[in-house]
C-alpha cells in the first residue's frame, strides 16, 4: 500500500509500505478513503515532535472496515467509521474514570516510538487498536470532510471549550484561529457564550472566525487588550483559550483573562516555556493545559456535528491525492491552508 512517511525536519514522502494485519483480537483494519494534514503533523515536519525515519505520519481518518477481529462487536467488516487520534485501552486506572486521553497504554496514531509506535492513517489502510472504543459509524449523510473533525479537530475545539468551565453568558477569548483555535470558536459559542473574540494576524482566518459569529482582533494592527477591556468593563475575559502552543501567546492569554478566570493550554507544548506565575498567583486565575480527550468526547461532537450546530465544513480548504502529500506539507507549512484532505 501507499502510506506518507517522515525522512527528515521539512522532508516527508510517499512510499510503497506492508498492508496492516490484524494483531489482536480487539483490532481492525480500516480502508482511508479521507485523511487529514493537522497541525499537529507540522510539528513533525519540523522536528519539534521525534518520530524516527521512515514512519508512517497522519492521525485523522475516515474509511470503511475491512476486516475485524472476533472480540470487535460494535462496528463490522462494511461499516463507514471515523476514528479518533489516539486509543485507549478502556479498563485502566484513567480510563475508568473517563480520562482516556490518558490512558496507561494509550497509542498516538503518526507519532513514533515516543506515543506508542502505531503507524498513522496517510496511508491506503490502517490498524485500529482497540476498534471498538476508537471508531464510530458514520452518521447518515455526514460527509466524509465534516466526519473527519469528529476524532481530532473538532473534538479538541470542543475539548478546550468544555474543559475551561466556560458558561452560557461568558466572555471567552480564542489566541490563534488555525483549525483547533476556529472549532474552539464554534464550541464556545455552541456552549453559550455571550462574546468570543478571535485572535491572529491572519486576515482570512480572522474572516472565518467572524463568519463563526466572534469579533475578530487582528493581533498587528489592534490594541487587542484595549479592545476586550473596553467591552468588559475592564475586567478582561472570562476564558482564555492557547490554541498555539507559544509561551507568548499563554502570557498574552494571562494578561487578557479577568481575575479569578480560566485558561485552557489545547496548543502543543514541547518544550520548556517560562510562565508568568506572579501575574498568575496575583490574579487568582486557573491553568489548565494537556492533550484533548477526543474518545471522551467524540459521540456529543459527533451529535452536533449532525444536527448542524458544529460545522467545520468551511475550515477545508484543499483537497489532494495521498501522492501529493509533500506539496500538501509544504502548501500548509506556508499557511495557505486551514484543512487540507488527502484522498488515496
Amino acid at each position: 500500500m501507499r502510506a506518507v512517511t517522515f525522512q527528515a525536519p521539512g522532508v516527508v514522502s510517499v512510499e510503497d509500505r506492508p498492508e496492516p494485519e490484524l494483531l489482536d483480537p480487539e483490532d481492525a483494519i480500516v480502508r482511508i478513503e479521507a485523511t487529514g494534514v493537522c497541525g499537529s503533523d507540522l510539528h513533525i515536519f519540523h522536528g519539534r515532535v521525534q518520530v524516527e525515519p521512515g514512519f508512517t505520519i497522519g492521525h485523522e481518518y475516515v474509511g470503511t472496515v475491512v476486516a475485524a477481529g472476533e472480540a470487535v462487536s460494535r462496528v463490522a467488516v462494511g461499516d463507514r467509521v471515523i476514528g479518533c487520534f489516539q486509543t485507549a485501552c478502556g479498563s485502566c486506572y484513567f480510563c475508568r474514570r473517563g480520562l482516556y486521553h490518558r490512558c496507561l497504554e494509550s497509542r498516538t496514531f503518526g507519532h513514533g516510538a515516543t506515543l506508542g509506535s502505531l503507524q498513522g492513517t496517510q496511508a491506503e489502510m490502517a490498524l485500529v487498536p482497540h476498534a471498538d472504543l476508537v471508531l464510530r459509524l458514520l452518521p447518515e449523510g455526514m460527509s466524509s470532510d465534516v466526519a473527519l473533525f469528529a476524532g481530532d479537530v473538532m473534538g479538541t475545539g470542543f475539548h478546550a471549550v468544555d474543559s475551561s468551565g466556560l458558561r452560557p453568558g461568558d466572555v471567552a477569548a480564542v489566541l490563534g484561529l488555525g483549525p483547533v483555535g476556529l472549532c474552539a470558536v464554534q464550541a464556545a459559542r455552541a456552549a453559550g457564550a455571550a462574546h468570543v473574540f478571535a485572535i491572529d494576524t491572519v486576515p482570512e482566518r480572522l474572516s472565518v472566525a467572524e463568519s463563526f459569529g466572534a469579533e475578530p482582533l487582528h493581533l498587528g494592527e489592534q490594541d487587542v487588550r484595549a479592545a476586550v477591556r473596553a467591552a468588559t468593563e475592564d475586567r478582561g475575559v472570562d476564558v482564555s483559550i492557547d490554541a498555539v502552543g507559544d509561551p507568548k501567546v499563554l502570557e498574552s492569554a494571562i494578561r487578557l483573562t479577568r481575575a479569578c478566570g480560566s485558561i485552557q493550554c489545547i496548543g502543543v507544548y514541547a518544550e520548556r516555556a517560562e510562565v508568568h506565575m506572579g501575574l498568575l498567583w496575583l490574579k487568582s486565575l486557573t491553568l489548565r493545559g494537556g492533550q484533548a480527550n477526543v474518545l471522551r468526547h467524540v459521540d456529543r461532537v459527533l451529535a452536533m456535528l449532525s444536527a448542524g450546530v458544529l460545522d467545520p465544513s468551511a475550515l477545508v480548504t484543499h483537497h489532494m491525492k495521498l501522492e501529493e502529500a509533500p506539496e500538501a506539507y509544504a502548501v500548509y507549512d506556508r499557511r495557505e491552508a486551514l484543512k487540507i484532505v488527502l484522498t488515496p
